[in-house]
């Protein structure tokens, strides 16, 4: 196995303080690789470096092999590594289906204008990008609610549909920041079984995620953050056992 995506050394500085301290993390190729670790370990933070939403104070990263460092979130976003965010990002007074064709403007051949007062090209570019967001949307379990406003949707649904959102961009790596946050068990469910999908597709998922046990159900790989630095790092099973995770995060109960 290969990393697609790859830090070394990466640090991130927020005046004196470490937000992340010399962090070398592969992630291998067709990976479901879980970033756990206790409250202000450095997670987001992490992902924020990998996305471009944060230039790292020193260190690199790596997609495919080419350096990405210091790129913006959106030449990040065009390389094929799209995110989801812990707060839902939502246009809630637009339909579940617009929302997921948002995220695909980025292969867009136009502005929105071209495509629709311009010739046969735009609008096929329009009918496909339509069709891939039903599809995205079939696949997430949601293609019911394509005409539904968006913030009418309950809370574990608007989750699946950010994911949705992700998938039509036809992304290399998804990153999740948390997808089982604030969901119901039933939520979790639906949200698990979705993601395992994604990664049988063969796209390579990177999730934050408190849920520990949803972690060890699903992850192939774990790596365990605390106090910005990397702790632990290896198979669900293993992670679980290493006495410095269990003193810095699971706790002595989940021996």
């Amino acid at each position: 196995m290969t990393a697609v995506l790859e830090t070394q050394n990466l640090s991130l500085q927020f005046g004196g303080v470490n937000a992340l301290s010399d962090l070398s993390v592969p992630i291998e190729r067709g990976a479901l690789h879980a970033i756990i670790g206790p409250n202000g370990a450095g997670k987001t933070s992490f992902f924020n470096c990998l996305t471009g939403y944060y230039r790292p104070t020193s260190g690199v990263v790596r997609f495919e092999g080419t350096e990405i460092t210091g790129l913006n979130a959106a030449k990040v976003a065009a390389l094929g590594i799209r995110r989801t965010f812990q707060n839902i990002r939502v246009f809630p007074k637009m339909s579940v289906l617009e929302n997921v064709l948002a995220g695909g403007h980025l292969r867009a051949t136009s502005n929105l204008f071209a495509i629709t007062f311009a010739g046969p090209r735009f609008r096929h570019t329009e009918r496909q990008l339509r069709d891939e967001a039903l599809a995205s949307l079939e696949f997430v379990g949601l293609v019911e609610q394509a005409n539904n406003l968006a913030g009418d949707l309950p809370y574990g649904m608007r989750k699946r549909m950010e994911l949705a959102r992700v998938l039509i961009a036809q992304p290399v790596v998804v990153l999740l920041d948390e997808p089982a946050a604030g969901v119901s068990s039933v939520e979790r469910a639906e949200l698990s079984s979705v993601i395992r999908r994604v990664h049988e597709l063969g796209t390579c998922v990177v999730m934050i995620e408190h849920d520990v046990d949803l972690v060890m159900e699903i992850a192939s790989e774990v790596t365990v953050l605390d106090n910005g630095r990397v702790i632990a790092s290896g198979r669900p099973q293993d992670v679980r056992t290493n006495p410095d995770v269990i003193r810095a995060y699971m706790g002595r109960q989940r021996q």
